[in-house]
């Protein structure tokens, strides 16, 4: 098994079609939010897994950013997402709003850290 190209967005969508992978990616997102004493809930439903955790995660952050930002940019941190990653995504997807890019980038990146953990696990050193 090859490692996918992290950085091809068409590759990383064809990944969140395996639902195994869909399932993983949001117990990583649950478990990075839970941290902080923030839920996220997750149906199962793999179809539709995008837009129900991005809405979500939506709702977190906007309550974030006028509550207690300091705690989302510990969770951004936890996730490991840069404000370049933000601002990059920001021109890449102008069809959302900020807390739409954030969201976006939280579930990027942890479909990424499903998927690299995922490949060392299958490929040991």
């Amino acid at each position: 098994m090859l490692l996918p190209d992290l950085r091809n967005t068409d590759q990383l969508k064809t990944q969140l079609s395996e639902a195994e992978v869909v399932l993983q990616t949001a117990q990583q997102i649950m478990k990075d939010f839970a941290l902080f004493g923030l839920e996220i809930t997750f149906s199962g439903n793999t179809d539709s897994a995008y837009e129900e955790l991005h809405k979500q995660l939506v709702s977190q952050i906007d309550g974030l950013i006028g509550r207690d930002y300091n705690r989302l940019v510990s969770v951004l941190y936890q996730v490991d997402i840069s404000n370049k990653d933000i601002e990059k995504a920001e021109r890449e997807l102008l069809d959302y709003n900020h807390m739409e890019v954030i969201a976006h980038e939280i579930i990027v990146r942890d479909l990424k850290k499903v998927l690299i953990r995922n490949y060392y696990k299958n490929n040991p050193l």
